[in-house]
């Protein structure tokens, strides 16, 4: 089953899992000042440590912290950076059935970054490599980023410190490239970046969300790609970075809907990525045909299990998905995972941590028998 190490797996993960209740009792204890930051890191490398006994057990090949260190998959990567604040939301993101109460997040002065604390988190997963494990890092893509300062109701703050965009796009991308430098120089060779952006652009409200028309529209496609691939630039050539690809997942919910056929041919085939992580697993996401678009070189995660749903899904049924797939992609470029993340916040999703399991014995388990 190991295709390359540094590879996207033929049974694959996308990283984040769901907290154990004594974890997030600690965080809680934390923000009230009931326990200090050196306690809490004890539970949390605790729970980290469970968390990857835990990810060999089911066979995983990536191994990951779980995002256990987190408040959400993105924000706390941001936060880390100077010129970047952030008070609790009052409205927080729409999501459909609840809204993300996640941080507002903004602009506070120029962006740069020093010692990243997530190469520290990285470096405590790296311990547990062996053999036939690699460890991997999440991170926010740089697209991600920006996408964040450029937002409508972020713009006018982000426009007073950064009159040209341009300087904004060369400094995310340069604090990024620090970033990978540095987890690079502590043994990683596996970073997957998260990016949301494209949910949004395929949506059919985009260009009401954007605050924008269908010009404007395809400049800021061409950003995403463009500062993506400014922080890709350079780096080191046995490092893998791959992208996963979603329309939000809080709490079981989601926030966009939209086939890939309206970004396919700029994002798939330019983005100078290793590999796509795709949702693929209900209709929100159309159809396969757009994987015409991902070029050659790249491979293709197939996120046809849905982490939204305790609901375990028909073996034959994702197996004639996957047949689908390879009529645009052939089969060994192919790999199989969950759509998204267990839990991309530290609330999680609406199903318990053997349900959790149970779908990744259930990837694997088809993994070995269409990649025998």
């Amino acid at each position: 089953m190991l295709m390359n190490k540094n590879a996207p797996f033929r049974f694959d993960i996308v990283g984040s899992f769901l907290r154990p209740e004594y974890l997030k009792k600690a965080r809680a204890e934390f923000a009230d000042k009931k326990i200090t930051s050196e306690e809490l890191k004890n539970i949390e490398d605790t729970a980290i440590t469970d968390l990857i006994k835990k990810q060999k057990e089911v066979g995983l090949q990536a191994i990951t912290d779980g995002e256990f260190r987190r408040s959400s998959w993105h924000l706390d990567f941001m936060w880390a950076f100077n010129g970047v604040g952030h008070q609790k939301t009052k409205e927080g993101i729409p999501f459909h059935g609840e809204p993300a109460l996640i941080d507002d997040t903004y602009l506070t002065g120029k962006v740069t970054v020093d010692h990243h604390p997530f190469v520290e988190h990285f470096s405590f997963v790296k311990q547990f490599e062996d053999e036939n494990t690699v460890a991997r890092q999440t991170i926010p893509a740089p697209a991600q980023f920006l996408f964040q300062m450029i937002t409508p109701g972020n713009m006018e703050s982000t426009k007073a410190i950064y009159p040209d965009e341009e300087e904004l796009i060369k400094d995310i991308a340069n604090g990024y490239k620090k970033v990978i430098q540095d987890l690079y120089a502590a043994g990683c060779r596996n970073i997957q970046f998260d990016d949301c952006t494209w949910g949004v652009c395929v949506d059919p409200n985009a260009c009401f969300i954007l605050g924008t028309d269908v010009k404007g529209l395809r400049r800021v496609v061409d950003k995403l790609v463009r500062i993506n691939n400014l922080a890709i630039e350079g780096k080191p050539e046995d490092l893998v970075i791959n992208t996963h690809i979603c329309r939000g997942n809080f709490h079981s919910t989601w926030a966009c809907e939209g086939s890939y056929d309206s970004v396919a041919e700029e994002l798939f085939a330019n983005e100078k990525v290793d590999a796509f992580y795709l949702e693929f697993d209900d209709e929100r996401s159309g159809g396969f045909e757009s994987l015409q678009y991902v070029s050659e070189d790249k491979q293709v995660v197939l996120g046809l299990i849905t982490t939204k749903s305790q609901v375990l899904e028909n073996k034959e049924l994702i197996i004639k998905r996957i047949e689908e797939a390879k009529k645009y992609i052939p089969l060994d470029r192919l790999c199989l995972s969950p759509q998204c993340g267990f839990a991309s916040t530290e609330e999680g999703n609406k199903l318990t941590e053997e349900e959790q399991w149970n779908k990744l014995r259930l990837v694997k388990e088809i993994a070995e028998e269409v990649w025998r």
